[in-house]
């Protein structure tokens, strides 16, 4: 007897019709017509049933504050970072908090299941990790919620940030953050790569640092982060977001840079939506992309994550909390429409992220947690294509968000009433 069977899914990897059953929150079986009853049973009817999504780079400490004290008028990264200093002084825990998990209540409906969010520590009350703590207990029944140490002012630029961080990571944060790119000079962003990997390594953690988030060519802290890496053992520990300088860099460069990358087994997390827009400010025509060099990370065996990065907050007016977004606009911008390529780009936004998270017990195999999402939608090209409806979602085999079926009416003669747009169009193959 199975707490749950799923019947008649379709699987990510192509396996079609098939049986997913749970007992005590963890997958038990996979395979078609399997026996017996569950104590409860949902017929996907052919959809797709997925693992979660996963954001990997998000910044919940600011989510929700469009408008708070004023809006971006110029749309740059260097202004959402001046506003987000005049909040700074303004906030308070209950703010941060009631926005935060209202953020969180959204994930959830968008099968939004585990989230890295970068909190800022250039505040000597410490007010938003605190804050965050708190949420991260609070939503653990339903979020893997994972806190980085973000010295969003500077580790060294900002006087307090290096007695800071050490303070954050007491308190219990779980990932070393930096901005190397931020500091005075050049080579203050290189020493900082150095002292942060340092301490990561010290401290038994992850790290996560926003990497050349410029249009500058010569902003290569990437480089020094995969270096580092090496030096202090964080294979596998280690990333590095952002990257957009990547994209003006010389080929020539960038053929050394990348299998230097891929080496040090440093995972890079681009964020489509707000690399788009805040990079290329600067450029009249043409005007540069901003993302990184997607294609060519994936071909030279970097494990690629997208993350949101931002939601309705002083850097980014838009965002919906749905990862599919964000993957369906990687496809545009990153010109990734071939097949297996908007496969990869599902990929991004659940395997690969819960890879670069370093996340225990994800996927869809016997024994993973039974985290999952049933899509309305055939496959994961089918899913991006539509940013699909997401039906079901489930936490440890119980349902915590449910979504009617997206059909719309149709009032034309002689043609269908109902409208089903997920599957409007026949399976591709190939």
């Amino acid at each position: 007897m199975h707490d749950l069977i799923i019947r008649r899914a379709n699987l990510p990897d192509g396996r079609s019709g098939v049986d997913i059953a749970v007992t005590g929150g963890r997958i038990t079986a996979i395979e078609a017509g399997i026996g017996g009853a569950g104590g409860e049973e949902i017929d996907a009817d052919g959809c797709l049933v997925s693992p979660p999504f996963i954001d990997p780079h998000f910044h919940m400490d600011a989510t929700l504050s469009l408008g708070l004290p004023r809006l971006n008028r110029s749309g740059t990264l260097l202004e959402g970072i001046a506003l987000w200093g005049e909040l700074k002084p303004l906030l308070t825990h209950q703010a941060v908090i009631e926005r935060a998990l209202r953020y969180c209540d959204l994930a959830v409906t968008q099968g939004l299941l585990a989230i890295r969010t970068h909190v800022d520590i250039c505040d000597d009350r410490l007010l938003a990790v605190e804050a965050l703590i708190e949420v991260r207990e609070r939503v653990k029944p339903v979020i893997d919620l994972q806190l980085v140490a973000f010295p969003q002012d500077g580790y060294y630029r900002d006087p307090a940030s290096v007695a800071n961080l050490d303070r954050a990571i007491d308190l219990g944060v779980d990932v070393v953050g930096g901005i190397p790119h931020f500091e005075r000079t050049m080579a203050d962003g290189t020493a900082s790569v150095a002292a942060l990997c340092r301490i990561a390594a010290e401290r038994g953690l992850p790290i996560d640092l926003h990497c050349d988030e410029s249009d500058d060519p010569h902003s290569r802290h990437i480089e020094t982060l995969a270096a580092e890496t090496v030096r202090h053992g964080l294979q596998g520990r280690s990333v590095g977001s952002h990257c957009t300088s990547m994209h003006s860099m010389d080929n020539y460069y960038a053929s050394k840079l990348i299998p230097l990358i891929a080496e040090a087994g440093v995972h890079v997390i681009p964020n489509p939506l707000i690399n788009i827009t805040l990079q290329g400010r600067h450029d009249s025509y043409p005007k540069r992309r901003g993302m990184t060099r997607v294609p060519e990370l994936m071909a030279a065996g970097v494990n690629v994550a997208f993350g949101q990065d931002c939601m309705m907050d002083p850097w980014y007016s838009m965002g919906s909390a749905d990862m599919l977004e964000v993957a369906h606009m990687a496809v545009h911008v990153g010109q990734m429409t071939s097949l297996d390529a908007v496969r990869r780009c599902f990929d991004a936004v659940t395997v690969n992220s819960a890879k670069a998270m370093g996340l225990d017990g994800y996927g869809l195999a016997v024994g993973c947690h039974a985290d999952l999402v049933v899509l309305q939608a055939r496959d994961p090209i089918e899913a991006v294509r539509m940013k699909a409806t997401r039906l079901l979602v489930l936490r440890r085999g119980r349902v915590v968000a449910r979504t009617p079926r997206k059909l719309a009416e149709l009032f034309v003669e002689g043609r269908p009433a109902v409208v089903d747009g997920a599957s409007y169009a026949p399976p591709l193959e190939g």
